[in-house]
């Protein structure tokens, strides 16, 4: 089994982390530069840090916060929201972060992935995928602006032009499961994890350490993300990491 990374998230408005139930009724959960500090102390593998907001207000990436919340890591950090060209990307990589996830931009314009696969690396470059089950699709449909606005893009199809355009890891959201607590999405992420090469890291319906667990052995997930859990101190990344050991699951 290649190793496994444990991934916290702030989703940030307004200069605080927030978090919510399938995108919607966000609630306070913290400063970022706290919890940034604690879970690089808790042994976090990687953090992400996504404006959630950005992209509907149609502005760029709050630079300075992103810069506050760098200089408190030792982990790679990847940043997204805002991201919208390749001066964006630019001015987020010299602000601290190690990698960029696109969502909206992507979609809109697909060619600012490969752009920053040139540039940059595709180690870099993190696809961002909202997905939400569609009836009349028969399967999950991507979703941009902060999860407000439907695509005619089929998640499996998205993921593969994703990583074709040169994305080197994808960033999976179940919206069907995000804030519920009941689990990771285990047919889509498998369904994507056996569609592409790149790593594929899980997001949405984190509520036990028994669904990291699950996510790793049942869909191979690379990574696992979560927040309300750590956020509202539920568990802590200590504590889902010595479960996993315990369980033969090799992480980082």
């Amino acid at each position: 089994m290649i190793t496994k990374r444990i991934v916290p998230c702030l989703d940030v408005k307004d200069g605080r982390v927030v978090k919510g139930v399938q995108f919607v009724g966000l609630k306070d959960a913290g400063d970022p530069i706290e919890l940034a500090k604690l879970y690089d102390e808790q042994g976090a593998d990687e953090l992400v840090f996504l404006d959630i907001s950005a992209s509907n207000e149609r502005r760029n990436i709050i630079i300075d916060l992103v810069e506050r919340v760098a200089a408190t890591l030792a982990i790679p950090f990847t940043v997204g929201g805002g991201i919208n060209s390749l001066e964006d990307i630019k001015a987020v990589l010299r602000a601290g972060a190690d990698k960029v996830s696109l969502n909206t931009a992507a979609v809109k314009e697909p060619e600012l992935i490969s752009l920053g696969a040139e540039y940059f690396g595709s180690q870099c470059m993190v696809v961002a995928i909202d997905a939400r089950y569609d009836e009349e699709m028969g399967s999950w449909r991507v979703y941009t602006n902060g999860g407000q606005r439907s695509t005619d893009w089929e998640v499996i199809d998205w993921a593969k032009e994703a990583v074709k355009r040169g994305a080197g890891e994808l960033l999976l959201t179940s919206m069907d499961r995000d804030g519920g607590k009941a689990g990771f999405h285990l047919e889509l992420t498998k369904a994507v994890r056996d569609a592409v090469t790149v790593p594929v890291i899980a997001s949405g319906g984190a509520g036990t350490a028994e669904d990291f667990y699950e996510i790793f052995t049942a869909a191979d997930a690379d990574a696992a993300l979560a927040a309300s859990i750590f956020h509202y101190k539920e568990t802590s990344i200590t504590a889902v990491k010595e479960f996993l050991t315990e369980q033969g699951v090799i992480i980082r």
